[in-house]
C-alpha cells in the first residue's frame, strides 16, 4: 500500500552496482509511491545529484569506483539536505558505525529485510520532509530553534529545560540539535545529577520521532531475572504468573525512542541479548517462536566510564561501540558555576509554584555560598538544597545552611572526613585508572573546545606532539567534529 501524501512526493536515489538488488529496491519504493532514480556507480550518482535534489539517498557501501562513505561525506561537506541510508555487508558493525559518524541517517545490513527497508526509508523521508530549513524542502527556519508552522514547540521547550548559558552548556545544546536528526545511537555520559535524562528527552523532542513515545528505562532498577521479559516482552503462560501477553520496552517504544539509563549496570548476559536486538532490529518475546521487528532509536546514559568497564571485562566491547556512535558529555556543575544564578532562579520558581509559596529573593551572599560549595551531587543536590531552604524559610529571604549535611558538625575529624569526601581533588578514587582517564579526558576536551577542535593547536597548548594528541583522543574515545583537522597537518 502506498505511503500517504506528503511522503509520496519524496524523491529517492538508489545507488547500487548489482542490477538485481537495484531493481528490487526500485520496485519496492515505487510500490510505496515514491519517485525513484537509480545509479550503479559514484560517478553516475553525482550526475543525478548535480541535476536535482533528492530527499533520500540509498547507497551500497562498496561501489565499482569507490565507497558509499565518500558520497555521504561529500554531501555533508556541501551542506545538502539529503538523508543517506547505507547498505552494508551482514555483520559489518564497523562500517555501520563509521557511516553513522560520517553523517548517515541510518543503515541496513545485507540481506536486506524488505519490511525493515520500508520502515527505515519512511523514517528518513519523514525527517527530510518535516525538518525545517533544509534546502528546497519544508519551511525555512529562523536562526535558532524555530519550529515549522503546525508543529508544537516541544523541541525548543525541551532544550529550554537544560538551563544555562555557559560555553559548555551551549555546546551540549548545539550537539543535541545536530544529533537529533539521525538514527545514530547516542551515549549520554556525566556524573549523577547532571541531567542525562533531560538531554535524552531533548534529543527525542527535536527529532522526527517526537510524535512517537519516549520510553525511559532505569537498567539498574530491574531485577536480573526479569530483564529479558521487561525488555523484549513475554507470551501468556511463558513463566509462572504470566496470565496474559506482555509487551516489552522495545515494543512500547515503537516509532519513538528507547532511553536506557545506567546502561553500565546491565549484566553481561543481558548485554549480549541487547546487542543482538540493536543489530538485528528485532526481538523475540519469551515463549514465542517468532521474532518481531522493532523500530526504535537507542539513547543510553551512564555515570560510569564505559571504556574502563570494557577493559575490566564488565562491559562488552562490541555493545560499547554500538551504543557510543555519538557521545554527549554533560559537564558537572562545578565546571559551570556561571550557570548557578539561572539554575537557582528556575528551580526556585518551580519549587515555589509546586508548593503554592511566593518565590523568595535569592541574595548575592547565598549565591556566593553555593558557588564555593562542591555540590558533588550536581543539579539534583542543588535542587534538594533549595527545596529544604524554601521549606524552612520564615520570610521572603532565602537562607541556606550547608552545614546541615554534616552528620557530626562539631567533630573536627568528621569535618575533615566530610571535606575529603566532598572534594573531588582530595577524595581517594576506588578506580584510580578510571579516575585519571576521566580527568585527562576532561582536560583534552576543554583544550579542544577552546581551540575550535584543532588538534594541532590543542596539542601545542598541552605540550604534546600531534601524534600523542591523536593517540589520546583515540584511547579516550573523544568524538571530534568531522573536518576539524586540516588534511595537511603532519602526522
Amino acid at each position: 500500500m502506498a505511503t500517504s501524501t506528503p511522503l509520496t512526493t519524496a524523491q529517492i536515489l538508489v545507488v547500487d552496482d548489482e542490477p538485481d538488488l537495484r531493481t528490487l529496491y526500485e520496485l519496492t519504493l515505487l510500490r510505496e509511491g515514491y519517485r525513484v532514480d537509480a545509479a550503479e556507480s559514484l560517478q553516475e550518482a553525482w550526475q543525478h545529484l548535480g541535476e536535482k535534489r533528492f530527499d533520500v539517498v540509498i547507497t551500497d557501501m562498496r561501489l565499482p569506483d569507490g565507497l558509499g562513505m565518500q558520497l555521504i561525506q561529500r554531501l555533508r561537506e556541501q551542506c545538502r539536505g539529503e538523508r543517506c541510508v547505507v547498505i552494508t555487508a551482514y555483520g559489518s558493525a564497523e562500517n555501520a558505525v563509521e557511516s553513522l559518524k560520517a553523517g548517515a541517517f541510518d543503515y541496513l545490513t545485507k540481506p536486506v529485510d524488505l519490511k525493515q527497508f520500508r520502515t527505515v526509508i519512511a523514517s528518513a523521508v519523514q525527517d527530510a520532509l518535516t525538518r525545517p530549513g533544509q534546502p528546497g524542502r519544508g519551511p525555512a527556519a529562523a536562526p535558532g530553534l524555530a519550529e515549522p508552522p503546525g508543529r508544537s514547540l516541544t523541541g525548543e521547550n525541551a532544550l529550554l529545560r537544560l538551563v544555562g548559558g555557559s560555553a559548555s552548556m551551549r555546546l551540549v545544546k548545539e550537539r543535541i540539535v545536530k544529533v537529533a536528526r539521525s538514527m545514530a545511537p547516542v551515549l549520554v555520559s556525566g556524573e549523577s545529577g547532571t541531567g542525562k535524562e533531560l538531554v535524552a528527552a531533548a534529543i527525542h523532542a527535536n527529532s522526527h520521532r517526537a510524535s512517537g513515545p519516549m520510553v525511559a528505562v532505569n537498567c539498574s532498577a530491574i531485577p536480573e531475572h526479569l530483564l529479558e521479559a521487561e525488555f523484549f516482552g513475554a507470551r501468556k503462560g511463558s513463566y509462572t504468573g504470566s496470565t496474559q501477553d506482555r509487551i516489552g520496552f522495545f515494543q512500547a517504544a515503537k516509532g519513538g525512542t528507547l532511553f536506557l539509563d545506567e546502561i553500565g549496570d546491565l549484566p553481561i548476559a543481558m548485554q549480549s541479548k541487547l546487542l543482538r536486538a540493536i543489530q538485528e532490529r528485532c526481538v523475540r518475546p519469551i515463549g514465542s517462536t517468532q521474532e518481531e521487528p522493532v523500530d526504535v532509536r537507542i539513547i543510553s546514559a551512564t555515570h560510569k566510564n564505559l571504556a574502563t568497564e570494557v577493559l575490566a571485562g564488565r562491559f562488552r566491547q562490541d555493545l560499547y561501540y554500538r551504543l557510543n556512535v555519538i557521545e554527549i558529555a554533560i559537564p558537572p556543575l562545578r565546571d559551570r558555576r556561571d550557570d548557578l544564578p539561572a539554575l537557582c532562579e528556575t528551580l526556585l520558581h518551580r519549587i515555589a509554584g509546586e508548593s503554592g509559596m511566593p518565590v523568595p529573593t535569592l541574595s548575592d551572599s547565598v549565591l556566593t555560598q553555593l558557588a564555593l560549595d562542591p555540590l558533588t551531587g550536581n543539579v539534583r543536590e542543588l535542587e534538594n538544597l533549595l527545596h529544604r531552604a524554601l521549606a524552612l524559610s520564615e520570610d521572603n529571604s532565602l537562607q541556606i545552611d550547608l552545614a546541615v549535611r554534616d552528620p557530626h558538625p562539631t567533630t573536627p575529624a568528621a569535618r575533615v572526613r566530610n571535606q575529603r569526601a566532598s572534594d573531588p581533588q582530595s577524595a581517594i578514587p576506588s578506580d584510580l585508572q578510571g579516575h585519571l582517564d576521566q580527568q585527562e579526558r576532561r582536560i583534552l576536551i576543554q583544550a579542544l573546545n577552546e581551540t575550535g577542535f584543532n588538534r594541532t593547536a590543542a596539542a601545542t597548548r598541552l605540550g604534546l606532539s600531534l601524534r600523542q594528541m591523536r593517540y589520546r583522543i583515540a584511547r579516550l574515545n573523544i568524538d571530534t567534529p568531522h573536518g576539524s583537522e586540516p588534511p595537511e597537518d603532519p602526522i
